[in-house]
């Protein structure tokens, strides 16, 4: 059973960070993602969304279970190129100050370890804001909504036998040492103006995954 750390314990245990939920995530490329095999991304440059969802989790002993965060980003070419994406940041509406303070610290690299390594790929923050995040998997297909900013809907590749495609051993990964569920999004819309970020697909790469992330000091 999950037990939530709080800030005593972790500083006692040495504890930064242990995320644990969903991950949604859809972009411009035809499926597979060539990102996650470290190669260019379709027409040079990639439009995208990364969503968690977190179960269960603490950052620096604060609570975050429930709560989600969405980064809309554009890559302008390999993924793997240190601070050279720029993304917007939407941390869910529901988080008190501290809880999204801490979010952001983590998903910003600022608490080190594997999302520090995450963070190092971006070169510009454009925004960091509250909004109504939905987040769901049901049954394998997944849904992401944003108001009327982001939409997207997806589900994973089975095999004959149904089992769900999964990708494993990748070069690059948003979900480090985790397997992904490969899927594809029948439709993904953006529409954030005000970043230069708007566009709508269908039938393109999409990514879901299971996922557990931690990180302690030392570490």
């Amino acid at each position: 059973m999950w037990m939530a750390i709080t800030e005593e314990q972790a500083r006692a245990t040495g504890v930064v960070y242990d995320l644990q939920g969903t991950l949604l995530e859809a972009c411009s490329c035809g499926v597979l993602c060539p990102c996650w095999v470290g190669e260019d991304p379709d027409g040079g440059a990639c439009d995208a969304f990364v969503a968690y969802h977190f179960d269960a989790g603490t950052i620096k002993g604060i609570d975050i279970g429930g709560l989600s965060l969405v980064n809309v980003v554009r890559i302008p070419g390999k993924v793997l190129t240190p601070a050279s994406g720029k993304v917007a940041i939407f941390v869910d509406a529901r988080a008190t100050d501290e809880q999204m303070q801490a979010l952001v610290d983590a998903y910003s690299g600022k608490l080190g370890g594997p999302l520090a390594d995450l963070a190092g790929l971006v070169g510009e923050v454009l925004d960091v804001r509250r909004a109504s995040i939905s987040h769901e998997i049901r049954d394998g297909a997944g849904t992401l909504r944003i108001g009327d900013s982001l939409f997207a809907e997806m589900a994973p590749f089975a095999s004959g036998a149904g089992v769900t495609t999964t990708l494993r051993d990748t070069v690059f990964s948003t979900v480090p040492g985790s397997p992904a569920y490969v899927s594809k999004a029948s439709k993904h819309t953006v529409n954030l103006p005000e970043y230069g970020m708007v566009w709508s697909f269908e039938g393109r790469n999409a990514i879901q995954s299971d996922y557990r992330i931690a990180h302690a000091e030392g570490a």
